[in-house]
């Protein structure tokens, strides 16, 4: 172990699992700074679709890559590769671990290993085709494509996210190989000594907090900030495009029922958590914790801090 790179601890989990309270807990043991590894909560008044944390959870504990950009602007994982590698730099520079918290694999991953984001190759005129197929014909056939190609990027890419889709197939056109083979070749060096933790939970248990959790925005306006979005004409941004959005605009153009928008919305949540466990099991180096009910979370925080404390030489 290279003793000279910068220390830094990263708790990881499916949407709902319960990062966010367990984040504040280690931070305050950790003496920690939070990065948020999300792609959704850099987006101001996106707040409510998000799951973003309030103020008054964060407990004093800064929080950083949170509302940075507004709802129409665009967002990638090589911008969030550079912010956050400046972020570690500055967090460490206070004498306080840079703590990466969050569910967005490939942001994450990109930041810990040797990714050069600036060395994909790129086909301006294929993009275009593959963009002007999607406006005529949908993105489903598309999705097929990339499903036979590279089976593991079509797991992790959900079929309404065309921006990603679009390269994933751009990458294959121009290099003859996989988006997921491609990555791979550049992830062979960690940047930072890392403690990598992840909070799993049964199935079930874990399904129903997200069907909670689903209903608890729905109470607390996610309909008013869907039609916020509208109204502000952000159908077709980047921020639009993510679960807790786009499920409720049939119901504004008056296509589907309500309940049935937010049963959508449910199902669609359910199987990104799944597609986030697959993610992270088979890409990144991590130590496991379930804390399925009625599993002590304080006793879990202090099982993982002695794991990142000994693991990091804190």
């Amino acid at each position: 172990m290279n003793v000279n790179k910068q220390k830094v601890a990263v708790l990881i989990g499916p949407t709902a699992v319960g990062k966010t309270n367990m984040s504040i807990q280690l931070a305050k043991k950790l003496n920690a700074e939070i990065i948020s590894g999300d792609s959704m909560q850099i987006y101001r008044e996106l707040d409510i679709g998000t799951a973003k944390i309030k103020s008054e959870e964060m407990e004093g504990i800064p929080h950083h890559l949170i509302d940075i950009k507004e709802p129409h602007e665009e967002f990638s994982a090589a911008e969030f590769q550079s912010r956050a590698r400046k972020l570690i730099d500055e967090i460490a520079s206070r004498g306080k671990l840079p703590f990466i918290v969050g569910g967005t694999g490939l942001y994450i991953q990109s930041v810990l290993f040797d990714y050069r984001f600036a060395d994909i190759p790129s086909d301006q005129k294929y993009r275009t085709a593959l963009e002007e197929y999607i406006s005529n014909h949908g993105a489903s056939e598309l999705y097929k494509k990339l499903m036979d190609i590279d089976p593991q990027s079509a797991e992790r890419i959900h079929p309404n996210n065309t921006r990603r889709l679009v390269r994933a197939l751009e990458i294959y056109h121009c290099t003859g190989i996989t988006m997921t083979e491609y990555l791979d070749q550049q992830e062979q060096h960690q940047r930072y000594e890392n403690a990598i933790v992840g909070l799993s939970m049964e199935r079930d248990n874990l399904y129903e907090r997200i069907n909670r959790r689903i209903d608890l925005m729905m109470g607390e306006g996610l309909l008013q900030e869907v039609e916020m979005m509208l109204r502000r004409g952000l159908r077709s941004s980047q921020s639009a495009k993510a679960i807790g959005y786009k499920e409720l605009f049939g119901y504004f153009d008056g296509t589907i029922e309500l309940q049935e928008a937010v049963d959508q919305l449910k199902q669609n949540s359910r199987r990104y958590a799944k597609r986030q466990f697959t993610w992270f099991r088979n890409k990144m180096d991590v130590q496991w914790y379930d804390i399925t009910p009625p599993v002590s979370i304080d006793e879990t925080a202090d099982d993982i801090f002695t794991y990142v404390a000994g693991k990091l030489s804190l």
